[in-house]
């Protein structure tokens, strides 16, 4: 990645935290970045489980059959639309 493509932060932890963090990342062999890696990975994560629960929520009252149709139409959508797009760019020379 491109040094000009990462944002630098001030983060605050316990000494506990950090401790335990350090002696994890070196148990697996991790060098240089790799807690930057590390934290970048847990924010993701963190990210893709809150969106995970707020979809949950929404849907919490719509019926199953009902929700089952809608997530099979949208699969069938994003196949066709990909299956178009794997075509036009088969087609070019």
């Amino acid at each position: 990645m491109p040094a000009s493509d990462l944002t630098r932060l001030t983060i605050s932890w316990t000494k506990e935290t950090d401790l335990e963090l350090r002696s994890y990342l070196g148990s697996q062999g991790m060098k240089k970045g790799a807690l930057s890696r590390f934290i970048e990975d847990a924010v993701r994560w963190r990210l893709f489980d809150q969106t995970v629960i707020a979809i949950k929520a929404r849907n919490a009252d719509t019926d199953p059959e009902t929700l089952t149709e809608m997530i099979d139409s949208t699969m069938r959508d994003v196949r066709r639309e990909r299956a178009k797009k794997r075509r036009a760019a088969a087609a070019k020379p």
